[in-house]
This record gives structure tokens, C-alpha cells and sequence, in this order.
């Protein structure tokens, strides 16, 4: 490997990461609102069987109540992990950004082609 490489390997790297980290940072985005969206499931179920709408006895309550639990719990897990991941891929490219600045870079100029 010659130095010319190295830093360009480097940065292929760290564009690697960051894409990975966008990656993760997409899937959390997907849990976070399947999370929001078991909170409110399980609030609506909630409120149906409390109202007596459902005909339903403690298993519905329970299930309720867990279907909001779970997606509270769940929503704060996959938030703190998002703001970890944003950090991370902030991180990242102020490395990236730091790599290219430092990379001589030449100018390429092109000549221009003559028609026949």
C-alpha cells in the first residue's frame, strides 16, 4: 500500500460507518414509531375495554396495559439509541471531514478533444 492509498482507504472506511450508522439510525426511526403506534393501540384497547365497549374481561385489560408498557418501554430504548447513533455519525464525519482536508489534493484538468 502506498501513502497515497492509506488515507483514502481510511476515508472509504469511515464512509462505511456511516453508512452502517445511517442504517441503524433508519431501523430505530422504524421502531420508534411502531412503538408510538403500540402505545396508542394499546391506549385505544384500554379506554374500549373501560368503557365496556369490548366484551372483554382482564386478559383484554392486561394486554392493554402491556402493549402500552411495552411501547414505552421500547420508544425510550430506541430513542436514546437514535441520539447515540446521530453522535456517532456526527462523530464520523467530522473525521471524514478532517481526512479530506488533509489528503494533497491536485488539480485534474482536462484537455479538450479535437474533432476529426
Amino acid at each position: 500500500m502506498t501513502d497515497e492509498n492509506e488515507p483514502t482507504d481510511d476515508i472509504s472506511a469511515i464512509e462505511e460507518r456511516i453508512e452502517d450508522l445511517s442504517r441503524t439510525a433508519e431501523r430505530c426511526r422504524k421502531f420508534i414509531l411502531a412503538s408510538k403506534i403500540a402505545i396508542g393501540a394499546g391506549a385505544v384497547l384500554l379506554l374500549i375495554v373501560i368503557l365496556g365497549l369490548f366484551g372483554a374481561g382482564g386478559a383484554s385489560v392486561l394486554g392493554a396495559i402491556a402493549l402500552v408498557l411495552g411501547g414505552i418501554v421500547s420508544l425510550g430504548s430506541n430513542i436514546s439509541t437514535l441520539e447515540q447513533t446521530r453522535e456517532a455519525i456526527a462523530d464520523a464525519e467530522a473525521i471524514r471531514r478532517e481526512m479530506i482536508g488533509v489528503i494533497d489534493l491536485r488539480l485534474v484538468r482536462s484537455t479538450p478533444t479535437k474533432l476529426m
